[in-house]
């Protein structure tokens, strides 16, 4: 059985319905709160996927994510990068994106835990969106967790959901090496504005992933998409899968194949 641990602490929100998504993939999905992981590093080895789920961890002070993000580069870094070594998978969702990159783990050109590079910022609008947006995945990406998808209707909830790089430099490796996952777009797949794009983020991008695809973040919620009653227009759309169910499938197949 393939194992999932849903890292949660002050302010975590989004692990029960996280978790939900993992047993609906045939997962068994368990909170695990960060400070029994500070006791006991080593239980990190039991299992085969890590979720950094959403929510506001330590009320966003200092910045979105970005307590949690030091206590796992400086408290927490040797037993996450054996995970990684190992050949496991990481997902950060929202608040957990937020994490992952400032922590240094993604993008994750070669090396983790470096110097950040890339931010989630405050949105344009200077408001909290809320709404259900459209992705499209980019099919030449190495990411595991989004194989077959095409368009993800999903929702948005942040405030700081802007991605932003560091320099030019940054961005033309991220793209050049297809670490581009997913970028909001409108419900054809086609370059749209706000509110499409919730939040100004540069290249419309969503979600990266690092250069092996086995870490992924992004900014929207699949969990709150893994059952077709959760869209909006379910009865009128005739929606008859829920695909935001298919990130969660992919890293539990890839898993039990790999791992």
């Amino acid at each position: 059985m393939i194992k999932v641990a849903a890292l949660f602490t002050a302010g975590t929100n989004c692990d029960e319905e996280t978790i939900h998504a993992f047993q609906l993939a045939g997962a068994k999905a368990e909170r695990v709160h960060l400070n029994l992981l500070k006791k006991k590093k080593h239980i990190l080895k039991d299992y085969h996927i890590l979720v950094i789920p959403g929510g506001f961890t330590y009320g966003d002070y200092i910045s979105a994510g970005k307590i949690l993000a030091n206590e796992l580069q400086f408290i927490l870094k040797d037993s996450v990068s054996e995970f990684i070594e190992q050949g496991k998978l990481i997902i950060g969702i929202c608040n957990g994106f937020q994490v992952l990159v400032k922590a240094g783990i993604l993008p994750g050109f070669s090396k983790y835990f470096t110097k950040q590079t890339v931010t989630l910022d405050v949105n344009d609008s200077n408001r909290f969106e809320c709404r259900w947006v459209y992705l499209k995945a980019n099919e030449q990406s190495p990411c595991i967790f989004t194989k077959g998808i095409d368009i993800l209707p999903v929702p948005v909830a942040h405030a700081e959901g802007k991605f932003v790089v560091g320099s030019k430099k940054t961005l033309a490796k991220i793209k050049n090496q297809n670490q581009v996952v997913f970028t909001y777009t409108n419900d054809k797949g086609k370059k749209a504005g706000y509110p499409f794009n919730p939040n100004g983020s540069v290249e419309d991008i969503a979600g990266i992933c690092d250069a092996t695809g086995r870490i992924f973040g992004l900014m929207p919620h699949p969990e709150r998409a893994s059952s077709i009653y959760q869209h909006p227009n379910w009865s009128r759309e005739k929606i008859k899968e829920a695909v935001g169910l298919k990130i969660f499938v992919n890293a539990v197949n890839y898993a039990k194949a790999n791992l």
